[in-house]
């Protein structure tokens, strides 16, 4: 009889458990609270007006967030609050209008809205709460940080939702066509990053209408949805002139457009790098350096790269281009002397522009043994790494390079390892390309290493057989990647030419 009366109360305790596990799951948040998150709230909209109210809500009737909008450049729509905030890793933004009172707010303003009455709806392309008066709103606090997030066009265009109404920044963007030097800020202007094209508009009023336009920058601004023949797509609004951070950018002689990292057969002698020339380069009178890392977990000497690019052994190896001569848009070779194109029984490719071609498998780095101060790399079966950890190549000029030598080229692929020790601040440096940023786009940080901020970028270990073949299009008049490179893993065979690797999906110049 005790047994059973104890499994009752077990089965009954149970199903308590159950439902009140059922009914905090109902609420995204978990827990009914009187604050929902913004990125709730636009889940509510489903295509339709919608009145807001604690049902929908579920039990909530306040929005909290960090305003965004500032009136004062006089770019913001009109009597527009604009706030944003982060809950469960998701930062997402609203729209509220609120008529002349949201010229009371600015930005880094902390607020509690009552939205309980507000009907959500898409005005002129962009979801907002409407019919929130103006006493709704409390501020709580000012001058609090505000976080922008770092994305691409492509990406924003694809997941419009999860942008809009927040603060964004695109980087090391450009003017499509190019500006004149009489163009200004002033109506729709398209700008384009490498990897698509997006509306900036700027109001006649705008406090920075009349200024010219900088031919690269990093962009921040609002993104709000704008109306286009009942389709609704993004548009950008810079909150002032200080939201184009313009770039000084580094034109570079030479830009990495594809490798083969695991030819047929062995990998010793026949491995090899691509190369583009964005101008014409005599290398005997104007000597290059390549270079490139592997972090196997057998590459020496182990730990962080303290030297950096300059770490030798089996981490680093050194070729010098210091001979020939490459024409304006050509694409050139360096590595093995084998010069196949997959491998040893593959079509040869000694009649293409090689310019430093060495045997890496049998003899350390060129110039190792008679001065061991300008070179360095122990002789290795793997000039370019195919462990899985990161591997990368750089390029730089000239000849002498160390721990604080920068590239004027670099690419990874992979991303494991040892690359970068911030307690140190030792590592990989990086230069400023369409992977890499030597200033943080967002907070302006100095981030010069490889896995250092937002330096995460990395192109895909191609399979066995296959040339990595990194397609884009880079300016050499303005120093900037105008679309931006991607990896397509070419497979090879015996009987593969060199048009197959040098054809339309290469890198071009514009």
């Amino acid at each position: 009889m005790k047994k059973i009366l104890f499994y009752n109360l077990l089965l009954l305790f149970s199903a308590m458990i159950m439902q009140g596990c059922t009914k905090a799951n109902n609420y995204p948040g978990g827990i009914l609270a009187s604050v929902i998150a913004v990125a709730d709230i636009r889940t509510i909209y489903k295509g339709a007006d919608v009145t807001l109210d604690t049902k929908n809500m579920f039990g909530a009737h306040q929005v909290v967030g960090i305003v965004i909008s500032d009136p004062a450049g006089g770019n913001m729509p009109a009597g527009l609050l604009v706030v944003q905030n982060s809950r469960r890793a998701k930062l997402r933004g609203i729209s509220i209008p609120l008529g002349a009172s949201a010229a009371s707010y600015a930005p880094g303003d902390s607020v509690v809205i009552d939205v309980t009455g507000g009907i959500l709806k898409r005005v002129n392309g962009t979801l907002q709460i409407t019919g929130i008066s103006a006493g709704a709103v409390t501020k709580i606090s000012s001058n609090n940080a505000l976080t922008s997030q770092k994305v691409a066009t492509n990406t924003l265009r694809a997941n419009q939702d999860n942008y809009e109404s927040t603060l964004v920044t695109v980087s090391k963007a450009g003017f499509d066509p190019l500006p004149t030097s009489t163009d200004t800020y002033a109506g729709d202007k398209v700008i384009s990053d490498g990897y698509g094209r997006i509306t900036i508009h700027t109001e006649a009023a705008a406090t920075f209408a009349g200024k010219n336009l900088p031919l690269s920058a990093n962009f921040t601004a609002i993104a709000f949805g704008a109306d286009s023949s009942n389709t609704v797509i993004p548009q950008l609004r810079m909150r002032n002139v200080d939201d184009a951070f313009i770039l000084v950018t580094d034109i570079a002689p030479m830009v990495i457009s594809g490798f083969l990292t695991d030819p047929a057969g062995t990998d010793a002698n026949y491995e090899y790098i691509q190369l583009l020339a964005t101008r014409d380069i005599d290398f005997s009178v104007e000597n290059f350096t390549v270079i490139t890392t592997n972090n196997a977990g057998a590459s020496t000497p182990s730990g962080y790269p303290v030297n950096g690019w300059a770490t030798g052994d089996l981490r680093t190896y050194k070729i010098e281009l210091k001979s020939g001569t490459v024409t304006k848009g050509t694409y050139f070779y360096v590595g093995g002397t084998g010069q196949k194109i997959d491998g040893s029984a593959s079509t040869s490719m000694s009649s293409s522009n090689w310019i430093g071609a060495f045997n890496y498998s049998t003899a350390n780095s060129p110039n190792f043994n008679t001065d061991p101060s300008s070179a360095f790399g122990t002789k290795t079966g793997n000039l370019l790494a195919n462990s899985g950890n990161a591997a990368g190549i750089a390029v730089f000029a000239g000849t002498n390079i160390t721990a604080a030598s920068k590239p004027v080229d670099v690419i990874f692929y992979g991303t494991g390892g040892n690359l970068y020790d911030a307690n140190t601040n030792v590592g990989y440096r990086i230069t400023n390309n369409d992977f890499y940023d030597v200033k943080n786009p967002v907070t302006q940080a100095d981030q010069p290493f490889n896995r250092q901020g937002t330096n995460t970028g990395a192109c895909t270990l191609p399979p066995s057989g296959s040339f990595d073949e990194l397609g884009g299009e880079y300016n050499p008049v303005i120093g900037r990647w105008t679309v931006g490179r991607s990896t397509t893993s070419l497979p090879l065979s015996n009987s593969s030419v060199i048009t197959d690797i040098e054809g339309d999906k290469a890198t071009k110049l514009k």
